[in-house]
């Protein structure tokens, strides 16, 4: 706790689930917090409760598939607070298909969300970090990112990629600048992500395991857990599944 209290922390997809999780265990910990997602009413009445429990923070409606968007959320969060000491790349979706439903708009989507999404918060928030000499990137992927099933390629290749850039993006980045970079990755979790499958028969799979998630908070605590170590410690992979699965 005592390594997060007043750092400045961005939180993407912050409207529920795990962003919203994170936000108010962070928050609970003494951090600052600019969230940001689509939804611009679910913000506000997060920040409402967080306000309410003596949290500090902000937030702003942001489209992460819009680089401009990203680059106005940076520079919100240095007009408010002065420096961006972390960026947890949460927003996510998972409109899981089989490939020949040809669900091309989907995948398209899934792309610029979950991929585009954390690279445009990366060149968002890096130029900041670099300048300030040190900041910490969480990137959210998946146990879909090790490992494909039925109906999720195209998620599980969004999550692969996520994986790939914050690996890249450790290795360049640690030893030069003390820029830390954390994949987090969750097995099943109950959130809305589930919410977003149109295809029946996904539906149809998705329904056998129903209920055996895990909490959006046991990912929250994995977020705070690598943001509260210290600026010498790089947590670089965390994978947190349910013990109900395999």
């Amino acid at each position: 706790m005592q390594h997060v209290s007043d750092k400045v922390i961005i939180i993407t997809g912050a409207s529920s689930g795990i962003g919203e999780a994170a936000a108010k265990l962070l928050a609970h910990q003494g951090a600052k917090l600019v969230l940001a997602a689509r939804r611009e009413d679910r913000l506000r009445a997060i920040a409402g409760e967080i306000r309410q429990d003596g949290g500090e923070v902000s937030y702003l409606q942001t489209d992460v598939a819009s680089y401009a968007d990203m680059q106005k959320l940076a520079d919100f969060a240095l007009k408010h607070y002065g420096r961006i000491d972390a960026l947890v790349n949460n927003a996510g979706i998972m409109p899981a298909s089989l490939l020949g439903e040809l669900r091309v708009d989907e995948w398209d989507r899934m792309i610029d969300v979950n991929v585009k999404g954390v690279l445009y918060g990366i060149a968002a928030v890096l130029p900041v970090m670099r300048e300030q000499g040190s900041g910490h990137i969480v990137n959210l992927s998946s146990v879909a990112g090790y490992h494909v099933n039925p109906s999720s390629a195209v998620y599980s290749a969004t999550k692969f990629a996520v994986r790939a850039i914050a690996e890249g993006l450790r290795q360049e980045e640690s030893p030069a600048s003390r820029i830390r970079s954390t994949i987090i990755a969750p097995g099943l979790t109950e959130t809305e992500l589930l919410g977003s499958i149109g295809s029946p028969e996904t539906k149809a799979m998705v329904k056998q395991i129903a209920g055996m998630g895990i909490s959006p908070q046991a990912i929250a605590r994995a977020i705070a857990y690598a943001i509260g170590e210290p600026d010498d410690v790089s947590v670089s992979e965390i994978v947190v599944r349910p013990t109900a699965l395999p």
